[in-house]
């Protein structure tokens, strides 16, 4: 056909080098347009994809039970988050396995980034505390953010005869294997009584809780005496008077709770404080990633959520995906040591 051979020469018996010359070109021309035309329609789809997330609702999975840092760290960013990517947001909780539950079933998930984990300390105990762990807590997951460091804190229920790390130890003394705490099994909470008991050489019995907020209403409720929570969860109590703070648990005081000492003023050496992270399922585009981050990074940043959370302990990091993934292998190796110094165990 004229204009798809580019071979194409018009016959004359009197040929016009010029003429000739130009037909050549314009049958090259005509054979290139359609080669473009599909290059066009290739890269659309391919457009389309990297720009089509979020097309479903987002799934932020809390592997602990409500009620706890991570589910009000969650349901506090929910209203902002589905402003920035433009979709619902369902916080789905799967408790159980300390916190080994729900981050398996994200690690399992398509990588679309339509289904995202909020991780916390235990995914850096974990690998150490527990002989077998259903996942590897780098290889298995795309790294997203760094969201934010919290401030731990000893709490007591009121009925408690103490008012500082001190008398808790003083009392803990005279009264062992009688005390007795509650935390989420696994997570820098349950680590940082097992710590307390091996520091301050006291005998107190820690029960392993399926989640940190199931813990906290049997402390307020009285049926045990002492914990270890995240300041996010505790601090409506501890305002109220319905549980005592009687120390922070690092090596300086918390300016959200500047009146509480921190029990390495006591302890020396003393520093449990954990974090949380968002990570998705491995092998999430890179696109997607930035993207996820972007939109979680800017609701942590408005300054009425930034504000509470400093009100609560929390200090916003949000860091970068990249940031992360090198963060990730160091709290790991770190919490790896504190498990093996304290001599914890599961439970």
């Amino acid at each position: 056909m004229l204009g798809c051979d580019p071979e194409f020469q018009p016959q004359s018996p009197n040929p016009n080098p010029v003429r000739i010359h130009i037909m050549k070109i314009a049958s090259r021309v005509s054979t290139l347009i359609p080669c473009v035309s599909v290059a066009v329609m290739l890269a659309v789809p391919l457009a389309a994809t990297a720009q089509a997330f979020p097309s479903k609702p987002i799934r932020i999975v809390v592997p602990a039970a409500p009620g706890g840092g991570t589910d009000i760290l969650a349901r506090l960013l929910n209203p902002e988050l589905a402003k920035q990517f433009g979709q619902p947001i369902v916080i789905e909780n799967r408790a159980g396995g300390a916190t080994m539950i729900g981050t398996e079933y994200v690690a399992r998930s398509a990588p679309d980034g339509h289904t995202l984990v909020i991780a916390t300390t235990p995914h850096a105990i974990n690998p150490t505390l527990y002989q077998k762990v259903p996942f590897d807590p780098v290889k298995d997951f795309t790294m997203i953010s760094q969201l934010g460091l919290t401030t731990t804190v000893l709490v007591v229920h009121p009925s408690l005869p103490v008012k500082n790390v001190k008398e808790f130890i003083a009392l803990a003394k005279s009264k062992p294997g009688q005390l007795t705490a509650g935390t989420a099994a696994g997570n820098s909470a349950y680590l940082a009584v097992e710590m307390l008991k091996t520091m301050a050489k006291i005998d107190a019995l820690n029960i392993p809780y399926k989640g940190a907020g199931q813990a906290l209403s049997d402390l307020v409720a009285g049926h045990i005496q002492f914990q270890v929570n995240t300041l996010l969860a505790a601090k409506p109590f501890i305002e109220a008077g319905r549980l005592r703070a009687i120390g922070v648990c690092s090596a300086t005081r918390s300016a959200a709770l500047p009146g509480v000492q921190a029990i390495g003023e006591t302890l020396a050496g003393f520093n449990t404080s954990g974090w949380y992270a968002l990570l998705g399922p491995a092998n999430i585009p890179r696109e997607t990633t930035l993207r996820i981050h972007d939109g979680f990074a800017k609701a942590l940043r408005t300054p009425e959520i930034s504000s509470r959370l400093a009100q609560q302990g929390v200090e916003v990091l949000a860091g970068t995906p990249d940031e992360l993934a090198k963060v990730m292998p160091l709290e790991i190796k770190k919490w790896g040591a504190v498990v093996k110094s304290s001599g914890a165990t599961p439970g």
